[in-house]
């Protein structure tokens, strides 16, 4: 079946969600977070896009930009390859790291927008990360609390309200829902689960726990199942397919 072509945005403005593979993590550590940012900052003057919000979150993030010089399929191309080809270096992974196709949302009209980046900015505090947006360090929000920022182009919302405004703004509560993306329903948050991933299998990351031998693999996921860990999170937090960990038993 073809896929369905995406929605032409006559702003030129998107809400993007790219997802780890199989609900994977896609950054172990800070400095894949910090990694990602600076090749938001590479593309943005390659690719001629502007950048209004961002999120990182551990295995999906959200991008507010307006496409100019390149298309949208180009631009993201450029930004997830540019990752995934350092971030299989960094962990000796090799092949995918996000989904194949990402999802994206047109944005149109001043209110629209402003409400799809509040949501961005709060995606952390829904998650349970944290309970104030200001300390979450991966988002913009902290970029228009410093109002400048050599990423995101701060001064397109601060020509429509003040920094006043915008805080509290951003402080109300969003209801709106995305582009849609599918949360596994877990028991454990994942904060939680990863503790329990490294202090059972002695691994550091994903990557490494992709590594362990089938045998040492399957006793591993057999003892996470038992902690609690659904079949889905220990498939995002490791990796593994589902289909490989439905069959430990």
């Amino acid at each position: 079946m073809p896929r369905r072509a995406r929605d032409k945005s006559n702003s030129g403005i998107y809400h993007v969600i790219l997802m780890g593979i199989n609900k994977q993590a896609i950054f172990e550590e800070e400095e894949d977070y910090a990694r990602f940012a600076e090749t938001l900052t590479k593309y943005k003057e390659i690719s001629g896009y502007k950048l209004f919000a961002y999120c990182l979150m551990g295995n999906h993030l959200h991008l507010l930009l307006k496409v100019e010089k390149e298309d949208l399929d180009v631009i993201v191309k450029r930004i997830a390859g540019s990752y995934v080809y350092w971030f299989n270096l960094k962990y000796a992974r090799s092949g995918h790291l996000f989904q194949d196709r990402f999802k994206s949302e047109a944005v149109e009209g001043d209110s629209y927008f402003m409400t799809a980046l509040r949501y961005i900015h709060h995606n952390p505090v829904k998650a349970g990360l944290c309970k104030k947006l200001e300390a979450y360090k991966f988002s913009s929000y902290k970029d228009y609390l410093k109002g400048k920022s050599g990423l995101v182009d701060v001064d397109f919302v601060f020509s429509m309200i003040s920094r006043a405004e915008f805080e509290r703004y951003n402080q109300q509560e969003c209801d709106y829902k995305g582009p849609d993306v599918t949360k596994p329903k877990i028991h454990l948050r994942d904060a939680d689960a990863k503790v329990i991933i490294a202090e059972i299998s002695r691994c550091k990351s994903a990557s490494e726990f992709q590594l362990l031998e089938p045998e040492e693999r399957r006793r591993q996921i057999k003892r996470l199942r038992e902690k609690g860990l659904s079949i889905r999170q220990i498939s995002r937090l490791t990796g593994i397919s589902k289909g490989i960990i439905e069959k430990v038993k």
